[in-house]
């Protein structure tokens, strides 16, 4: 009994490090033999806020101890960078920002990426700042609500300086005076972490870095760790590609303009299919950019507007109206707030032109080809000439348009006589006898 005893105490022994190595939290980035990166050289968008997203949850399914993002971005939309925020502060695993490689930045909202990371660093040569919020155009937010947005954002870095202990003064200066620096000032002021020439070199710093992660600490362990580098699938390269508010524009009009073609003059089929799918790809951008669905119903009303052109003789008001309702639309389509969602004027001006010009050019051309005499068909005789064949008394034959015609006139025309067709009734003509003189 007593060698049981003893022999079950070593075994506890034994056991009870392995235990631990598996079920605390900290051990799971000393147990990872790996390291995940990502490149992000864009604007922030739906598409990067969504390769981020399902960077950072392949990086806690596949049990990697860290992700590196290598940003290099001028700024972008709000609500993606909110986005991009929340996934970052709330990942399971530590998320490292390098602002890299040199000559890159960390403008507008990659400010709020880039401070919000467990480790914040950037390369010789880098800059970070100018958080102040703007229209895509770079004009200030409209004076009504530039209040309400600067006000939100500086209550928003500063959540993040706090929890992530960075320097709460530089954050609001960048957003209320649009303060830049550099990264050897950032690294001064308390902005990031570290600085760092290159990937080895950053790689070397991390080493043995030690985080505190909700009640418990993490050490890196990245000299030797493989490094696996994550790439955007076909569905995030779409995605962010047509993100950008003045590509989804361009898209919509597209999308529109052959669907209007398509209806105006049946039978087309190209301008259908690449209308619709351009439509197609316009709607799954708008999904995820801040639209205002008072610029798409306003955009539809300029469409209904073109099509009743063609089947009413408005004398160009429909048209007038519709071109009204397109700029308004336009104008209106992308809300304001914050980064961005507003279209650049040298999208806009042209874009608005040549597809008004379009929908007006259809428009004219099948309202005329619908008041134009008919060329074909039993309606094209009516007006023809020809001569009368068998004297007409008052029946008789004409030949017309290269046929012998049954006709009837209301007087006798003898053969030979040239004759107008009056009207068509039942494969008869009534026709009139034309004057030799």
């Amino acid at each position: 009994m007593r060698c049981t005893g003893h022999f079950r105490q070593l075994l506890l022994w034994i056991l009870t490090p392995l235990i631990l190595s598996v079920f605390l939290p900290g051990s799971a980035c000393r147990a990872a033999t790996h390291l995940n990166m990502i490149h992000v050289q864009d604007s922030i968008n739906p598409g990067v806020q969504d390769f981020i997203e399902s960077a950072i949850e392949q990086s806690e399914s596949d049990g990697a101890q860290c992700l590196i993002i290598f940003l290099d971005t001028p700024g972008g939309l709000v609500t993606s960078m909110r986005g991009i925020v929340q996934s970052i502060l709330n990942s399971k695993i530590p998320v490292i920002v390098y602002v890299y490689p040199s000559g890159a930045q960390a403008a507008s909202a990659g400010v709020f990426v880039t401070v919000a990371a467990d480790i914040a660093a950037m390369a010789p040569g880098t800059n970070i700042g100018a958080a102040h919020p703007v229209a895509s155009s770079g004009e200030d937010v409209p004076k009504t609500m530039n209040e309400k947005v600067v006000n939100d954002m500086l209550a928003f870095a500063r959540s993040i300086g706090q929890q992530r202990g960075r320097n709460e003064q530089w954050l609001e200066d960048a957003v209320k005076e649009s303060v830049s620096i550099t990264a050897e000032e950032a690294f001064k002021n308390n902005v990031i972490d570290l600085v760092a020439d290159d990937i080895p070199d950053l790689l070397k710093k991390l080493d043995g870095w030690e985080l505190q992660r909700k009640g418990y600490s993490v050490t890196l362990h990245t000299l030797d760790a493989e490094q696996r580098t994550l790439e955007p699938g076909w569905l995030h390269q779409i995605l962010r590609a047509i993100s950008n508010p003045n590509i989804a524009y361009i898209l919509l009009m597209i999308g529109l303009a052959g669907l209007y073609f398509e209806l105006s003059q049946p039978g087309a089929i190209l301008p259908g299919v690449v209308g619709g799918i351009a439509l197609i790809l316009a709607l799954y951008a708008l999904q995820s950019l801040p639209v205002n669905y008072a610029g798409i119903l306003l955009i539809l009303l300029a469409i209904i507007f073109f099509i009743l052109e063609i089947k009413i003789a408005s004398y160009g008001m429909l048209s007038f109206a519709g071109v009204t309702c397109l700029i308004l639309g336009s104008l209106m389509l992308f809300r304001t707030r914050g980064y961005g969602g507003q279209l650049d004027m040298s999208v806009f001006i042209p874009t608005v032109v040549a597809v008004s010009a379009f929908f007006v050019a259809i428009a004219s051309l099948a309202f005329r080809a619908q008041m134009r005499k008919p060329q074909t068909g039993i309606d094209a005789l009516q007006g023809e000439t020809g001569i009368v064949r068998q004297d007409l008394s008052p029946v008789g034959k004409v030949f017309i348009a290269g046929e012998l015609w049954n006709a009837e006139a209301d007087e006798d025309i003898a053969a030979g006589q040239r004759v107008q067709v009056v009207s068509v009734e039942n494969l008869k003509l009534k026709v009139k006898r034309i004057d030799a003189n």
